[in-house]
């Protein structure tokens, strides 16, 4: 059962062939059995998440369905504010921050039926590929413990894989739904900028939409992912009732029908050997069901891409970096380190509002380019990140372009990753990822499917398909 989609175990609730609290429990034992060594989930309220259930089973009794998650176990991201709970992001300053509230994407989970149990761990203000802080401890993923599971999203994606949960949501700026869950080898969507209001995920004070940065769910299947979108989906409630989202659908039925661009590698960020022969069997695979493949990619400059993406996402995140957190960082530089991240970074923080102008004014052209370029292919094919999942390393401290990630045999600085996370994120794009198999080296890696603004159900569709014909999630061995 713990191994089973979302939309499987609500089958099985509505069916009464479990019962909701049931299928609770045998999650939390799973939980009791295994989170010690894994340390995804930080945070439970078993005794309000039971009375959930057992309202579940009685609404059933009386021929009443919740929605289309009744019952189902839930966890979600330690950033979304839930009434009762800790949200802290990793911060110790904020340990205490125990919310009144639920986010208005966590409360559509619910309310769609979701037996929200509890919160996964994330890194330090969920800036980093890693989810560790000084709150919570560190978590590991289920393929090898010694390794990240992935960040800002890693606690989520190592209890899917580890089959602890049944559905759970993130966050992506730079790509913290996306790396987490090609680490853990599970499915997660980043989609379209705005599709889905950030009302009650943020720190104290913040009620500011942030740029780039999304909500989206994880799961461990990719109807899963399209089931949790449309619950999700929909402007914030306090914008005035004046606007909906409507998410176009996508027609095509049958792998052959896709036009798949495939961009395997770039410059500005070199990708592993083991991982791009995985990501080169699934393309082989789809040419050899007819879908129509080309090596293809935007008429642009990466490289500026990749620096335009870098300071405007540094910037999105601003309002919560002070000034006494910025000062080291210049020291740093006017001390001599050179490195791009951490000069784009700085530029991004303390850059001003015409600056930012400036910027803005660059991406839209980018912007334009992938739309034209989504005209003539459905699919943009790509890498989530540089590797397969990378070793802890916990050194550096606030300084994590110095850290070093093997890649090739070279060790190379894990923010060059940033470009990937950026390929779809600066221009808004939506992208899905799903598993790819495992390595020569016995890890999982994921593709990354981006497709056009708006077009979420696009990549959605992509993504069933190939889970059907290519293959899907994998549980990690030792998790039975």
């Amino acid at each position: 059962m713990h191994y089973k989609s979302a939309t499987e175990l609500a089958s099985l609730i509505r069916r009464k062939k479990v019962g909701a609290l049931e299928m609770l429990d045998h999650f939390l034992a799973r939980v009791d059995r295994y989170n010690p060594k894994l340390n995804a989930i930080i945070w439970m309220d078993r005794d309000k998440a039971r009375r959930r259930a057992k309202a579940a089973d009685a609404a059933l009794k009386k021929g009443q369905r919740l929605g289309p998650l009744h019952g189902v176990p839930m966890t979600i991201k330690e950033s979304y504010q839930v009434a009762g709970s800790p949200t802290t992001w990793g911060l110790p300053a904020m340990k205490d921050n125990v919310t009144e509230t639920t986010s208005v994407a966590a409360q559509r989970m619910i309310d769609a039926g979701a037996t929200l149990f509890g919160k996964t761990n994330v890194p330090v203000a969920l800036a980093d590929h890693q989810s560790y802080n000084p709150i919570y401890g560190t978590t590991n993923n289920p393929w090898d413990v010694t390794r990240t599971p992935g960040g800002s999203s890693g606690g989520s994606a190592a209890a899917l894989a580890a089959g602890l949960t049944g559905i759970d949501a993130g966050t992506d700026l730079g790509s913290s739904i996306r790396n987490p869950a090609h680490y853990c080898g599970i499915f997660g969507h980043k989609p379209t900028h705005g599709v889905v209001t950030f009302r009650g995920v943020a720190l104290p004070g913040i009620l500011t939409n942030f740029d780039i940065a999304v909500l989206g769910p994880l799961a461990r299947s990719a109807s899963d992912l399209d089931l949790a979108l449309d619950i999700m989906a929909g402007p914030d409630p306090d914008d005035g009732g004046y606007s909906r989202i409507v998410l176009p659908r996508c027609k095509k039925v049958e792998l052959r029908q896709f036009r798949v661009a495939i961009k395997l590698s770039d410059p500005n960020c070199e990708v592993d050997g083991e991982y791009a022969d995985q990501i080169q069997l699934l393309v082989d695979h789809l040419a050899k069901r007819g879908v129509k493949v080309s090596e293809a990619a935007p008429d642009l400059d990466t490289a500026r891409l990749d620096d335009v993406f870098i300071q405007l996402s540094r910037a999105a995140v601003s309002l919560g970096v002070s000034d006494a957190d910025i000062a080291p960082l210049k020291v740093l530089a006017a001390g001599g380190d050179n490195d791009r991240f951490l000069q784009r970074s700085i530029a991004g923080l303390t850059m001003t509002y015409r600056e930012w102008l400036k910027l803005d004014n660059e991406r839209q052209h980018m912007r334009l380019k992938f739309n034209a370029f989504f005209e003539d292919h459905d699919i943009l094919l790509c890498p989530v990140v540089a590797s397969a999942a990378y070793p802890h390393d916990h050194t550096e401290e606030g300084k994590r372009w110095r850290r070093r990630i093997s890649v090739n045999g070279k060790e190379l600085p894990p923010t060059d990753q940033s470009f990937w996370a950026g390929y779809a994120g600066l221009v808004y794009l939506p992208a899905t990822v799903g598993p790819a198999g495992l390595t020569r080296s016995g890890l999982p890696v994921g593709y990354q499917a981006i497709t056009a603004q708006g077009r979420d159900k696009t990549s959605l569709a992509f993504a069933k398909l190939v889970e059907k014909d290519f293959g899907g999630f994998t549980p990690p061995p030792g998790y039975d």
